[in-house]
């Protein structure tokens, strides 16, 4: 099923990243600075030579006139762009939780969490993006986030108040059968998330595919054998 279309002007090759937010790519014979919107090390993705789809994007106080989209895995592009995390989590929630009203960006506890979905109850949404996979399984975090295990953290905290909670994870990889905490990353965030099962989180892997246009919905994964 089609969610959002993320058109792109150009195909390139990566070629090496600056820092965190920027990095170089070589479009035709010009090198140019693209804007990188994914907090995780991209190791796999983010190598130079690889292929990487990019996006022009003209907005004010920006270093760079173009956004990355995506890179090249194997035969497919995994989407590597954080942006458009919620714009992707409204359509799904708006589907998965007919008849609720959804406010983005709520202060709970001591974060601030993407949604919180209101009816005759309330559940508090975390949304995660996933760009990692090994051997079939889905791996978040690809770096160390103490910010998502803080967040995870808000969740229990949420449930043990006799509300609902929900971690949201957004895996790009479609060759995932199920997913995991990257324990070897984050074993912090990892025991969160273990907590967090424990406690009545509702954990959500949902598996997309994006094939340089649009993005699509594929389907729920399984979290792995804990």
């Amino acid at each position: 099923m089609n969610l959002l279309r993320v058109p792109v002007d150009k195909e390139g090759e990566f070629v090496f990243r600056e820092n965190r937010f920027l990095a170089k790519v070589l479009i035709g014979n010009e090198k140019v600075l693209v804007h990188v919107h994914d907090p995780g090390r991209l190791e796999e993705l983010l190598y130079p030579g690889n292929r990487i789809l990019i996006k022009r994007n003209n907005g004010e106080k920006r270093k760079t006139a173009w956004d990355l989209i995506a890179a090249k895995y194997d035969n497919m592009w995994v989407f590597t762009n954080s942006a458009y995390h919620r714009k992707i989590s409204e359509i799904i929630l708006g589907n998965m939780l007919k008849g609720y009203t959804l406010r983005a960006e709520v202060k709970i506890g001591n974060s601030r969490i993407d949604f919180l979905a209101e009816k005759d109850e309330k559940i508090a949404i975390e949304v995660k993006g996933c760009t990692l996979a090994k051997d079939g399984v889905a791996l978040f975090p690809d770096a160390p986030t103490s910010r998502g295990r803080r967040h995870v953290e808000e969740l229990i905290k949420f449930v043990k108040g006799g509300h609902k909670a929900m971690l949201l994870i957004l895996v790009f990889r479609p060759d995932s059968r199920c997913f995991l905490p990257n324990e070897e990353r984050d074993e912090k965030f990892a025991e969160a998330f273990r907590n967090a099962i424990k406690m009545g989180v509702i954990i959500k892997p949902v598996l997309l595919e994006y094939n340089g246009e649009w993005i699509r919905y594929i389907g729920e994964l399984p979290v792995c054998t804990l």
